[in-house]
């Protein structure tokens, strides 16, 4: 599966060549079917603009009850020597860590600079239908020069996030994310608060402007807005890249493009340490803005996960040198006192060289550089959360009776020669959606029949509880997620209270693989909109 970047690189490159040998045969040729209007190789305005030399800020942490969110284009040194060009919010990478208190009415400005449209979904917060930031389905996408204004009450305490739903497959690989913190009204309880929002890159950016292959020089070369959507070589599963769409491409199916991990949009060197003094009771805050899973490890000390996509596990028992796997779109609060002086890692744990680079140093102030060493290719133990914590109140069981039940079978097939990920063996917008009214109880089983991939997914606007795992119902906890993976052959039982009206998405957040389908719909029956698409708007909601 896994390939080199260098044969990836070259793979790239010769579909490209083979692309650009299409354009120019008139006769067609191989590629004779192919919609050539949307390569638009000579106008620079949708991509990554050459000229634009500012870098992107410092992440900053807004607090307060407003906030205006820019969307921009900048270049950002994700590693030593390494500068990309990303679009932001507010010119950093991630954007603005938004923290607001429970129970507080909010409001964000979304103002667009990019030269493509752009929305703002709040991923994990149950918001009413219309703030959900879906373009073509809860609002038009926001035009550039245009402004948008998101307003709901921050209800629920936890971790969340906040990115693009609009042709999300590649803009947020390009950087439109950051983190959203709704705190508590009894506080955070912690002396130290940190987020770390795990994601992945293409070193090269894909711009191709700078890539010597064979000798032959490409640098005069713009592919920068290249849109590959009608390339259909097998619909990739390469996560997108800054300046290409990969929403149907593929070559090869393996996501070894990927060659720079980061966290908090820095790799290595330059990721920021994490001060803490001893005694302090410090809490970690994981977000995956990625579209692969990493295995994180505490180094140095005892921790407990304390929240599971911002929701609470109860009575979470004492961990140590155990790897929390934490997939596309989940975020995992781990706690630990600062008990033991020194330097520690915290680090990505697995076989691809780039996990080098997703690792953070928990300095303790005062003390010198202590001797851990990164241990990252170390297989450790995986934290069942199916079997962690306590059990306590539970909203549901599984052999209670519901309103209705669903089964989502999920699965990789090749239809018309592409490559496309099936709900019931069909692509949305043919997927059936799931028709509720509120009130009702909802249980879904969700069955992965793909033979390699994994599918992270994601409701909107709602949670569900997590009620058993391959058969087994769950030994720990009550687990209650917005967002839950599914390794090949894995069964889940979720059941949730259809609570908030409207017409939301339910997904895989292995974002091609919902550009490529796997993408249905929770519509309540009894739910009117004044929401008309406009079909102007470029609405693109995957």
């Amino acid at each position: 599966m896994k390939t080199g970047w260098k044969l990836k690189s070259a793979a790239v490159v010769g579909a490209i060549a083979v692309l650009l040998t299409g354009c120019f045969n008139s006769s067609g040729g191989s590629m004779g079917g192919m919609d050539h209007s949307k390569l638009n190789m000579d106008d620079k305005s949708a991509a990554q603009q050459p000229t634009n030399t500012s870098t992107t800020v410092k992440v900053a942490t807004l607090t307060g009850k407003e906030f205006t969110l820019t969307a921009k284009t900048s270049n950002q040194e994700l590693a030593p020597g390494i500068t990309l060009p990303v679009w932001t919010f507010n010119n950093s990478v991630p954007g603005p860590e938004l923290r607001v208190k429970q129970g507080e009415t909010v409001k964000i400005n979304l103002k667009n600079e990019l030269p493509e449209p752009v929305t703002i979904h709040w991923h994990g917060v149950p918001v009413p239908n219309a703030m959900d930031g879906i373009p073509g389905v809860t609002q038009n996408a926001v035009q550039p020069g245009q402004s948008f204004t998101y307003t709901f009450k921050a209800d629920v305490p936890g971790t969340y996030w906040y990115h693009s739903h609009q042709d999300s497959v590649n803009q947020l690989d390009r950087g439109l994310y950051g983190s959203f913190i709704v705190e508590p009204k009894d506080g955070t309880k912690v002396d130290r608060d940190y987020t770390l929002v795990l994601d992945e890159w293409m070193s090269t950016g894909m711009s191709m402007s700078d890539m010597n292959m064979s000798g032959g020089n490409m640098s005069k070369m713009d592919m920068s807005n290249m849109d590959h959507s009608k390339m259909n070589m097998g619909n990739s599963n390469n996560k997108g890249s800054n300046s290409m769409d990969h929403s149907q491409m593929n070559m090869g199916h393996d996501m070894s493009m990927y060659d720079l991990f980061t966290v908090n949009g820095k790799s290595g060197s330059l990721v920021d340490k994490l001060p803490v003094k001893q005694g302090e009771k410090v809490r970690i805050r994981l977000i995956n803005a990625g579209y692969l899973s990493h295995q994180i490890h505490l180094h140095g000390h005892e921790f407990k996960i304390t929240a599971s996509d911002g929701q609470p596990i109860h009575n979470p028992g004492i961990l140590k040198d155990s790897v929390v796997t934490i997939a596309p779109g989940e975020r995992y609060d781990i706690e630990f006192e600062a008990n033991n002086p020194g330097q520690w890692l915290i680090e990505d744990h697995g076989e691809n060289k780039a996990v080098a680079g997703m690792k953070a140093v928990i300095a303790y102030e005062g003390v010198a550089a202590g001797s851990d060493k990164p241990n990252d290719k170390e297989k450790l133990p995986v934290v069942d959360l199916t079997r962690y914590g306590q059990a306590g109140k539970m909203n549901f069981t599984l052999d209670q009776k519901y309103t209705m039940e669903y089964t989502m079978n999920l699965n990789t097939e090749m239809k018309n020669g592409d490559m496309v990920y099936t709900i019931n063996g069909k692509t949305f917008p043919e997927t059936e959606p799931i028709k509720v009214k509120k009130g009702d109880t909802v249980k879904v089983r969700l069955v992965n029949n793909s033979k390699t991939d994994d599918h992270p997914m994601h409701l909107h606007g709602h949670f569900f509880q997590v009620l058993s795992k391959n058969g087994k119902p769950l030994e720990g906890s009550p687990v209650i997620k917005d967002t839950l993976n599914l390794k090949p052959g894995e069964e889940y039982v979720v059941a949730f209270e259809a609570d908030n009206e409207g017409n939301w998405m339910f997904h895989c957040h292995d974002l091609h693989h919902a550009s490529a389908g796997m993408v249905t719909e929770l519509k309540y029956t009894d739910y009117k909109t004044d929401f008309v698409p406009d079909p102007k708007a470029g609405n693109k909601p995957e």
